[in-house]
């Protein structure tokens, strides 16, 4: 398991700290940190893009379409 992490400054090594925790003015206050424990575990994480059958379908149908379009102008034309 991972260790907790403090979101919060260490008075000790930030900088420009007044007692108590206080930023004088004019001071950049320290930047917080991020918490590596925050949100929730992912257990399951599924994976991302088209099933193959999905797929197929759709381009079988896109196929379709374009061919029948195809022999659409040629008798037209003739």
């Amino acid at each position: 398991m991972s260790q907790h992490i403090s979101p919060d400054p260490e008075p000790e090594r930030s900088t420009g700290l007044e007692p108590g925790g206080g930023v004088p003015p004019g001071e950049t206050p320290p930047a917080e940190s991020s918490m590596p424990e925050a949100g929730p575990l992912e257990r399951h994480n599924p994976p991302k893009g088209w099933a193959k059958a999905p797929l197929a379908l759709i381009l079988g149908l896109v196929v379709l379409v374009a061919a029948f379009f195809l022999v659409y102008a040629l008798i037209l034309i003739l």
